[in-house]
């Protein structure tokens, strides 16, 4: 157990450290541009990863097609709004408002799957919107679209979460992730070719690589750590991407939380923490991951 949660940590550093590249680009290419090379990077890494019993051939061919593609749309938009995030606001505040996609289940859960939510959970919700509160201060600090974006993003990650919960024992693993990555292609090809295209430098294409790379060594320990551990012990090494987002912005890109945003993140993280325990308490084990990492 001790390896998988080891790797799960090293997954989500991954994670981060592509997040920390991709803002590192945000004044050099367009949106459309660094989710297009990300996610033609990342998918040609995750392509040599499926499971010894699927193919990559056929992938399109799906038993829910409307939730299958749903899904993709899902992680597509969700893909391009992170990059829009990451490259405009500080990475703590990012991350704040992306990690309230665990207590966006608990609503969608509600609405969509007709689950039932006890107080605690509630609880949890509330909690961790104003743990967001406390970080990005509506009111006492100007607000950008990278806000908005990444708040979406939140929502689009739970949508992915209920979605992938009704199709994970349905659908193959090359179906979902090719899907993705198809209409990941396409759309932002089609964003590029309407805005503008910098061609990279060799530098510039070595950055974009590392960001596909990290990315997809994310996917390749997560999947690999889920062997070593249950996922009711995995999930909650997701919220060290807070301490990551503290470090890795201060180092590289000068930003410094306050001590109120700090205790903001640790609320943030508390509650999502707090809603995972009551999902284990209810279903025996936690059946989904706190961010469905679909964005390549």
């Amino acid at each position: 157990m001790t390896n998988g949660i080891l790797l799960a940590l090293i997954a989500y550093a991954s994670y981060s450290c592509s997040d920390a590249v991709i803002k590192s680009l945000g004044a050099q290419f367009t949106v459309f541009e660094i989710a297009f090379f990300v996610t033609l990077f990342a998918g040609g890494f995750l392509f040599f990863s499926r499971p010894a019993d699927e193919r990559w051939r056929g992938f399109w061919r799906t038993k829910r097609p409307w939730a299958v593609h749903a899904r993709a749309w899902a992680g597509m938009a969700s893909g391009l709004l992170s990059v829009y995030a990451f490259t405009t606001i500080p990475l703590a505040e990012t991350y704040a408002l992306i990690f309230l996609a665990p207590l966006c289940v608990t609503i969608l859960s509600t609405l969509v799957l007709k689950e039932k939510v006890g107080p605690w959970r509630w609880l949890a919700v509330f909690a961790g919107f104003a743990g967001v509160m406390l970080v990005v201060r509506p009111g006492f600090r100007e607000l950008h679209l990278g806000h908005l974006a990444a708040f979406t993003v939140a929502f689009l990650a739970a949508t992915n979460i209920i979605l992938t919960r009704s199709l994970a024992q349905q659908e193959k693993r090359t179906t979902m992730l090719g899907v993705l990555v198809g209409y990941g292609l396409v759309f932002n090809g089609i964003g590029v070719a309407v805005t503008s295209f910098t061609l990279p430098n060799a530098m510039q294409l070595l950055w974009l690589v590392m960001a596909g790379a990290f990315a997809a060594c994310g996917q390749l320990l997560q999947l690999l750590a889920a062997k070593y551990a249950p996922a009711n012990r995995i999930a909650p090494t997701h919220y060290s991407q807070i301490v990551w987002a503290v470090i890795l912005g201060a180092l590289f890109f000068q930003e410094y939380p306050d001590w109120l945003s700090l205790v903001g993140l640790a609320v943030v993280g508390a509650s999502g923490l707090l809603t995972m325990v009551r999902e284990e308490v209810r279903l025996g084990t936690v059946r989904w991951n706190p961010l469905s990492r679909t964005r390549l």
